[in-house]
């Protein structure tokens, strides 16, 4: 097997096809769990989209109580009678607790319905506190990866090779990768399907994660890349799926990252550049600004 491919190192036109989890698939005729999983979404929502809804239920349950409110005139002192600006503001203060005296409630009716809004207030407050910890607690991995990974001889050996980094200054412990080709098959009877095949790796798993970790997978006669080239790779709309796992020390738990490599994003006969220097002193340094080049193999 040729380690160069035809392309080299030139530029290929991007694949037609999407990377993996990119885009959902559309779903028909899956139920839809609606509240119930309501706290998932919440989770995952953008930080923009999640204060929004916050926002909005807030507002929405103001305006709700001010309804409750202008149903009994005169019900809450020194409110205009059918003013729907004072019923709001009115339960705004109800609702955060904050107790002007300017305004309060008179009636029977009034003061069941604050009752009833200052416990929903209480509740509506611990949800949302409870939500907010969840989001910033949440552990995160700091991995990233190289753009493109290249294919160049090891040892006499063609050789697919990517970095990845702890991009913090922790120790992710026991961390694993996992390395997996995803391809298109097309069966005996026709029928096309999306085939996973796992690449093995030289050293799948370290005991300790704090700098840099090249990853590497020898295409051997077993290797499922052995004889595949970028256009090949292209027809059958492959992908490379990469997926790091490890214990984080700081939140001492599992954290996880992911990336993937489309066949344009794979240089054959380049290798990555080395990013460790060793100073006068002895001490070795890395350069980060390295990180993602790639350079035509030796």
């Amino acid at each position: 097997m040729s380690v160069t491919d035809p392309s080299d190192l030139r530029p290929v036109a991007p694949p037609p096809f999407a990377r993996m989890g990119s885009v959902r698939p559309n779903s028909v005729g899956l139920a839809r769990d609606g509240w119930r999983d309501a706290y998932h979404i919440l989770l995952t929502l953008p930080v923009s989209a999640f204060l929004g809804v916050l926002a909005a239920t807030y507002l929405c349950v103001n305006a709700l109580f001010a309804t409750l409110y202008l149903l009994d005139p005169g019900g809450v002192i020194n409110a205009r009678p059918g003013s729907f600006v004072d019923a709001f503001f009115f339960s705004v203060q109800t609702l955060g607790g904050l107790g002007y005296g300017v305004m309060s409630p008179k009636s029977l009716y009034a003061n069941l319905v604050s009752t009833s809004e200052v416990f929903l207030g209480l509740l509506n407050l611990g949800i949302a506190t409870g939500l907010l910890f969840a989001r910033i607690s949440k552990p995160t991995a700091r991995i990233m990866f190289s753009n493109r990974a290249v294919v160049s001889p090891l040892n006499g050996e063609p050789t697919l090779m990517f970095r990845a980094a702890n991009r913090r200054r922790n120790l992710v412990i026991e961390a694993e990768v996992s390395v997996t080709l995803i391809e298109n098959v097309t069966t005996r009877e026709g029928s096309v399907l999306r085939r996973f095949q796992e690449l093995n790796v030289v050293r799948s798993r370290t005991p300790l994660f704090f700098m840099t970790w090249q990853v590497m997978h020898v295409i051997d006669e077993v290797s499922p890349l052995w004889g595949e080239t970028t256009k090949s790779l292209f027809d059958k709309q492959a992908e490379i799926l990469v997926v790091i796992k490890g214990m984080d020390e700081t939140f001492a738990s599992t954290i996880h990252a992911r990336t993937s490599y489309m066949p344009d994003e794979i240089v054959w006969g380049g290798r990555l550049a080395d990013i460790f220097t060793t100073d006068p002193a002895g001490v070795r340094h890395i350069d980060f600004r390295k990180f993602h080049d790639v350079e035509a193999a030796r």
